[in-house]
Formats: C-alpha cells, sequence, structure tokens
C-alpha cells in the first residue's frame, strides 16, 4: 500500500511549540490526530495509546491562530486546508465561539481495498459500516478513483464535508478522475445527491455518511434508477441498521406481517412476523471490524432475511496480511447449548434429561478445510459439503406442517447430514406434524406414490424434532420408526410427554435465557407437568410463571 498526507500542512496550523514536539516524535507518521481544548493541555492520539504535547494548557490564543490559517466552518462545524485531506472540528461554547479543536490526519492510502475490490468490480451497490476512525470514509476514497481510473466509470462523489476529495475547489489528486460536488449544508446532502443523478449523468454515486430518512430515500431513488452506489452509514452491523427506523430503508425496510395460520404452522412461528419491506437499497454490505479484517454480506437481503427469522448468516470474513495476501474464510453461525457443571461438553455429546439410554449423538466434523489464493475462495465447509467430498450424499427432507426454524437449529447445532428440499419430487424422507398427517389423506397417498417414507413428530419443540431425526438418520440406541408406524407412536403415555417438556424446559435456559437474557415461552402443557417444568426452572435460581387459559395454559421462564 502507498500512503501520501501531506501532514506537514497540518503541523503547519498549530502552535509553534506544539508543531516542533509532533516533528521530533519518533510515531510522526501514524499520527491519527491532535486535540486542542481550552484551559487543558494540548494531547496528541495514536493508533493505540495517547499522551500530552505539553506542560502548559492551550490559551484561547493559540485556538484562534489555529482557526485563522485553516478555511472556514460549515454548518456541521468541519473545516480543511486546502487541496489537502485533514479535517479540522470545532467544539463551541453556549456563545458560539470556538473552544475546543480536532485536528484529524486525513490520508489517501492506495490499495486499501483489495480485499473487496473484486466486489467493487461487478457493478452491484456496496455499503461500508464501521465505528468511527476504522477508515471508512479512506476506503470510499479509493473506491472512486479505481472505479473511475481503473474501471474507466462516470464517477461522482457527493462531498458533504470536504473528506473525501479535501477542502478548497480543486478535488484532490487521490480521487483520480472522479468528480466531487459539493454540499452548501450538510441538510442539503440529499438535494444534491438526486441532482447529481439529473445534471451529470454519472454510473457511480460515492456517498459518505448516510445519516437521515431524505439520505436513505434519495438513495433508493438513485439505485432505482440503475446508478451503482458506494456509501457508509451510521452503525456498526448490519443489525444496527434493522434497529434502526431512520436507514433500515436501506437494507430493505422493516414491517410487521400477519401470516395465515397454515403459513405459521409451517413456519413453525408467531402468526405476527417481521419482514423485509421491499428489496435493498444496496446489494453487498461490508463491516468493517478492523482495518485489515472486513465482514462482507455478498447478498444483503438473504442477510436480512435470515436475522428476521431468528437465524445467524453466514457472510465472509476477509482478511489481508502485510504483504497484501488476501484470505476470505467462511463464518459459521454457532448454535451449541451452554455448558452444565458436571455435564459433558456440548461438543462430545447431546446429553438428554432422560433414565433411558440412547445413546451418543456425535458432530460431524467441521475441521475439513483448504487454503486458497485470492483468486480461489477459501472457506470453512459445511458437514453437507463434506459428505459431498467424501462420496456421500445428504439426506433430502421435506417438511410438512412442521418448524424450519427449530428444524434448522437443530441441523445446524448438531452438524448433521440434511438438506431442506421445497418439493416431493427432490425428497427422500417427508417430516410432518402429526396433526395435519391425520387431517391430509393426499399426502400419504402422494408419498407412497413417490416410494418415500414419512417420519410423525407430535409437535415443533427441538426435544421432538432431535429425536426424529436420531431416528431418521439411524443414529445409535434408537431405530428408525417410519410411516406405517404412525399409529402405534400416537399411543405413547404420560411418561415421554413428562420427559419432552423437561427437555424442552432445560433447552429453553440453557440455550436462550441464559446465554441471550431473553424470555421464553414453552408450549402448552397440563398441569402436573408445568409444575415439573417450574421445578426445574427453580433448580437454575430463574423465576417462571404460569399464564393462558387451559387447554392453552404455558410457562414463561424470565431472565435473572
Amino acid at each position: 500500500m502507498q500512503t501520501t498526507d501531506d501532514l506537514q500542512k497540518l503541523l503547519n496550523i498549530l502552535p509553534s511549540e506544539i508543531q516542533q514536539v509532533l516533528e521530533q516524535h519518533s510515531e510522526c507518521d501514524r499520527l491519527v490526530e491532535v486535540v486542542l481544548d481550552l484551559g487543558r493541555r494540548p494531547e496528541a492520539r495514536f493508533p493505540h495509546q495517547a499522551e500530552y504535547l505539553s506542560e502548559q494548557v492551550v490559551t484561547r490564543a493559540q485556538i484562534q491562530d489555529c482557526i485563522d490559517r485553516v478555511g472556514d466552518f460549515g454548518g456541521d462545524n468541519r473545516a480543511g486546508i486546502e487541496q489537502t485531506l485533514h479535517r479540522i472540528s470545532a467544539i463551541r461554547n453556549r456563545s458560539g465561539e470556538i473552544v475546543g479543536l480536532t485536528c484529524r490526519v486525513g490520508r489517501a492510502i492506495f490499495g486499501t481495498i483489495a480485499m473487496i475490490r473484486d466486489l467493487v468490480e461487478t457493478g452491484q451497490s456496496i455499503l461500508m459500516l464501521g465505528r468511527p476512525g476504522v477508515g471508512k470514509t479512506t476506503a470510499l476514497r479509493e473506491i472512486a478513483r479505481v472505479l473511475a481510473d481503473d474501471l474507466n466509470k462516470r464517477v461522482v462523489i457527493i462531498d458533504s464535508s470536504n473528506e473525501i476529495a479535501g477542502d478548497g475547489d480543486i478535488p484532490h489528486p487521490a480521487i483520480g478522475r472522479a468528480r466531487r460536488m459539493q454540499v452548501a449544508r450538510p441538510e442539503l446532502q440529499h438535494q444534491v445527491m438526486i441532482e447529481a443523478v439529473e445534471n451529470h449523468m454519472p454510473e457511480v454515486i460515492v456517498i459518505d455518511e448516510i445519516g437521515t430518512e431524505l439520505e436513505a430515500l434519495a438513495a433508493r431513488t438513485i439505485a432505482e434508477r440503475g446508478v451503482q452506489l458506494v456509501g457508509t452509514a451510521h452503525g456498526n452491523q448490519i443489525e444496527n441498521l434493522i434497529k434502526n427506523p431512520t436507514l433500515s430503508d436501506l437494507v430493505g425496510g422493516i414491517q410487521s406481517v400477519t401470516l395465515g395460520d397454515e403459513e405459521a404452522r409451517r413456519r413453525g412461528s408467531q402468526k405476527s412476523v417481521l419482514e423485509r419491506k421491499a428489496p435493498p437499497t444496496f446489494d453487498i454490505a461490508v463491516e468493517m471490524l478492523e482495518r485489515q479484517r472486513w465482514v462482507v454480506h455478498e447478498t444483503v437481503a438473504d442477510t436480512v432475511d435470515a436475522l428476521l427469522r431468528g437465524r445467524q448468516p453466514s457472510p465472509q470474513v476477509r482478511t489481508i496480511n502485510d504483504e497484501g495476501q488476501v484470505t476470505i474464510t467462511r463464518e459459521v453461525p454457532s448454535l451449541s447449548p451452554v455448558r452444565r457443571p458436571n455435564a459433558p461438553a456440548a461438543n462430545d455429546s447431546f446429553s438428554k434429561t432422560s433414565s433411558q439410554s440412547t445413546g451418543q449423538l456425535l458432530p460431524f466434523p467441521q475441521n475439513l478445510s483448504r487454503s486458497r489464493s485470492l483468486a480461489e475462495v477459501d472457506r470453512e465447509l459445511s458437514p453437507t459439503e463434506a459428505l459431498e467430498l467424501s462420496g456421500h450424499q445428504p439426506l433430502r427432507l421435506y417438511l410438512y406442517g412442521t418448524g424450519r426454524q427449530q428444524l434448522e437449529q437443530v441441523i445446524s447445532m448438531l452438524n448433521l447430514p440434511v438438506v431442506l428440499v421445497e418439493g416431493l419430487a427432490e425428497a427422500e424422507a417427508i417430516l410432518a406434524l402429526r396433526s395435519h398427517l391425520r387431517k391430509h389423506a393426499n399426502l400419504r397417498h402422494l408419498a407412497q406414490a413417490h416410494d418415500i417414507p414419512i417420519y410423525a413428530i407430535k409437535s415443533n419443540t427441538t426435544p421432538q424434532i432431535t429425536r426424529t431425526l436420531r431416528q431418521v438418520l439411524g443414529m445409535p440406541g434408537l431405530e428408525a420408526i417410519a410411516e406405517p408406524d404412525f399409529d402405534l407412536a400416537a399411543d405413547r403415555n404420560d411418561e415421554g410427554d413428562e420427559m419432552d417438556a423437561l427437555e424442552e424446559a432445560r433447552l429453553a435456559v440453557e440455550q436462550i435465557v441464559l446465554p441471550k437474557g431473553q424470555p421464553v415461552e414453552l408450549l402448552p402443557r397440563a398441569a402436573h407437568i408445568r409444575k415439573m417444568q417450574h421445578e426445574l426452572v427453580e433448580h437454575y435460581q430463574l423465576q417462571s410463571s404460569s399464564f393462558g387459559s387451559e387447554p392453552h395454559r404455558r410457562l414463561r421462564i424470565y431472565p435473572a
């Protein structure tokens, strides 16, 4: 990477005694910012430390001297030094006088987007997220240069604070052939965004700090006109945008939807759920966790849908070393239950609260991986892919009336070789809710015609689903119970219900209430079974209560 910072021009505006100290400092080339607050000692900040530059406090005359050497402060209390990328931000008192300055070093770092250059070249819109100081603006500047110079595209930068292309009327060379439109006042940024599209026929619009609802709407308008967008927004992760009503439109917007009875049963969820309202404005999102470690969501729509349904996405993690080599891995979400005292580890076996010996269910190995270069993506293999590489095929399972979310969690947690399919023609087995199976004889006829076995569960609970999947896959200690044995399975006694209820309560406590601090509602149970669940919850020193009317009365467990 090549760095250009014009650091001397920033040092020249500082008081002479501070300037001399910084020029002789061994870490001067890594300086991040200089802070001058009235009545306090001047402070220099570096990437991993801060130190005072003088024993004398900053005077009003010193602050005024700095102000006189920089440009005018705009409505956002920011100023710059002409033809540099440095930014000077002001702190004012109640009467409007400047009593503090933050003099931030602006650097153009060529090659900083090597981690995502392949994404930039696709022409898709990209949203950059990250905490202040992580390098969002630096990356944005380099993306604009690459698109304009290397890919020969018409690029227009909307520069509200002159932070991307520097202060003054002549843009900084770091943006290459890209053009820059300045914004008179921050609140007018959305108007300038629309004006750029209407008047200057760009192929790419680059925007820094999308922070208002009007700017988010303007971004959507631009994207719908076929223009590639590259921008930054306030927030560390996509979850922050989903929860932000002002900016949620950038990822498609969120709305409450009431599902029909059949769809709610199929999903295994409540009837009122949150769903994405529209296609996202940005196709790709990049979470800049550190300067050399970025998380890439290649399809924002899929990530948002997964988060709204309570599933963890599986994004790419891209890193770059000092030699400029990029490594790409796949982040696999972990759903392992919390380990109890004196209990076996979750990755050793899946323990059950039962007196019966059901054998151990060992997870499939996850350590199958291989190294590749940037051109050959390196990531962890899922259990399904590992089986396919070894010549084995996963079980293709069709769901009917069962909870897809709970099933996916069990498959992921235990690393089971199961793939969920959308049609009977692709399926090797059917998993159905018993109450639905009795009402729809047509499913049995279809299954018989396709020679597909049916496996029935009594309820959409994790223990029921886990036990049935073990049967389907022929795990040790259990025999497979296919569709002909369906009626016999319906005659189980209350002992099985009690074990299911206790296991449901245990998993709720150990997987949700304790680690996540969230309350959980259990399925409706008989009074004597709820009493057993209450007693189990008390062993964890948690509170629980029963609510609802019979026969739908159920338990609610509260975090400590």
